[in-house]
């Protein structure tokens, strides 16, 4: 049976036994308006409706196999299969003629590991062409097959109204790149950059070198019933990443990585993310944002809705560097439950790169003036457990505080079911309902 069959059942299971939210209703039970509220979140209202239109643009990517489709097996064009041959040449003539064919659909065939090198899959093509993957493709573990591309393994580049499904296994075999330096260029397993109308869905990645998923440059992305899976030690290996990408939905996955389950970075904007399991991992991040001093970065209306953590470092983060420019707004963070998260709300304006000194001990960063700006940031109906006593942290900047800064129906203890707290600087905040623990006290 393919991995990820039962992956929408495995998903309410799990988020069932977190459910109840601060108010008593269910976690899987979504809000889908905002009438109730309105005179307390105008901004948010808007926001929301918004974000509801703008993903219309999915339903073209439902629907069955069309009448006459062609379909083409990457074992007609000489792919073994056999788990030791280097099938990426059989995969490239495959592509070639599926990219050329009107309405095709290439299938990938199920019991058979697929080895593939770097390798780049490129458009334009005809629209509407569907992948569908049933067996395994795994990565090469050879270093040398990378030495003209460190940075990516599979990339899908050029692409329209393009779907990828079919419940198989994308394996990065990352696991002897985990041992390097982290400032050792690593490949992303999959990359779709350039592409519009793109459904990914139905599929486990796992064990990539660096990233599991990444959007880039892309618009109108739907990702969903993902796996995605790493062990919590492996360094850098984001689940799903988000780049200069705009009008995305990812929903009903399960992540586990050594890294953020899902980070959403520089001009990302009308995000929405829902009813995902994240942990082990480092949560769900907005940022980094503001390293290029000399350039403006921006995300803006973004929704994180209906999350477990469960172990993870961090829970729901925004982080810029020091000295950066643009801002991170409109963002709400609903219905998240927090199981022994050891930072489960955060606000960092200074993350950085910290420096050491002669004895390889670890510096706080010099303070700078510029910073990113966090605004309009609503968090709401947040419960859980914290693995340390400091559970709500906004650190911000006193040149740029963060402001617009929203909790409502918030209420975190300790793991140990020992009293939290929250720290708060350079931040201008209001409560709403139930807050614990609070800023102001």
């Amino acid at each position: 049976m393919p991995p990820t069959r039962n992956l929408v059942l495995v998903i309410f299971l799990a988020l069932s036994l977190f459910s109840a939210s601060c108010d008593g209703g269910s976690l899987l039970q979504t809000e889908t308006s905002c009438h109730r509220r309105r005179h307390h979140h105008r901004h948010r209202c808007h926001h929301r409706k918004h974000h509801k239109g703008g993903h219309r643009h999915h339903n073209h990517l439902k629907g069955r196999k069309q009448p006459h489709q062609k379909v083409l097996s990457v074992d007609d064009f000489g792919a073994k299969g056999d788990g030791t041959t280097d099938d990426s040449e059989a995969f490239l003539r495959a592509w070639n003629k599926f990219c050329n064919s009107r309405g095709s659909m290439l299938v990938i065939p199920n019991r058979r590991t697929y080895m593939l090198s770097p390798t780049h899959f490129s458009g334009p093509c005809y629209p509407n062409l569907k992948l569908r993957l049933y067996g395994t493709i795994k990565a090469y573990g050879n270093k040398n097959d990378y030495k003209n591309d460190r940075h990516r393994w599979l990339k899908f580049s050029d692409l329209k109204n393009f779907m990828v499904d079919g419940g198989g296994v994308i394996d990065g075999n990352g696991q002897q790149w985990w041992k390097e330096s982290c400032k050792v260029q690593k490949s992303e397993a999959v990359t779709f950059q350039n592409g519009t109308n793109i459904s990914v869905k139905d599929l486990l990645f796992k064990n990539s070198p660096k990233m599991h998923l990444v959007f880039l440059e892309s618009e109108s992305i739907r990702a969903s019933n993902i796996v995605i899976q790493a062990p919590g030690d492996s360094p850098n290996t984001d689940g799903i990443h988000i780049s200069h990408t705009t009008d995305v939905e990812i929903t009903n996955s399960v992540i586990a990585t050594g890294d953020d389950c899902i980070s959403i970075v520089n001009e990302s904007k009308n995000v929405r993310v829902s009813r995902i399991v994240c942990g082990p991992g480092h949560g769900i991040s907005i940022g980094s944002l503001g390293k290029n001093y000399d350039l403006e970065e921006h995300v803006t209306n973004i929704i994180v809705d209906t999350v477990v953590f469960k172990g993870t470092t961090n829970g729901v983060r925004i982080k810029t560097w020091q000295g950066g420019n643009g801002y991170a707004r409109n963002i709400l963070f609903d219905n998240i439950v927090m199981h022994n998260v050891t930072n489960p709300i955060i606000i960092d304006q200074f993350y950085c790169d910290n420096p050491k000194d002669n004895y390889g001990n670890v510096l706080p960063c010099p303070e700078k003036v510029e910073a990113v700006g966090v605004s309009n940031v609503v968090y709401r109906n947040i419960r859980g457990t914290s693995a340390r006593e400091l559970a709500i942290r906004f650190e911000c900047s006193k040149t740029v505080p963060c402001k617009g800064i929203l909790l409502e129906n918030v209420n975190l203890i300790g793991e140990d079911k020992g009293v939290v707290k929250a720290e708060c600087s350079n931040v201008k905040y209001a409560n709403i309902g139930h807050v614990f623990p609070s800023c102001g006290g």
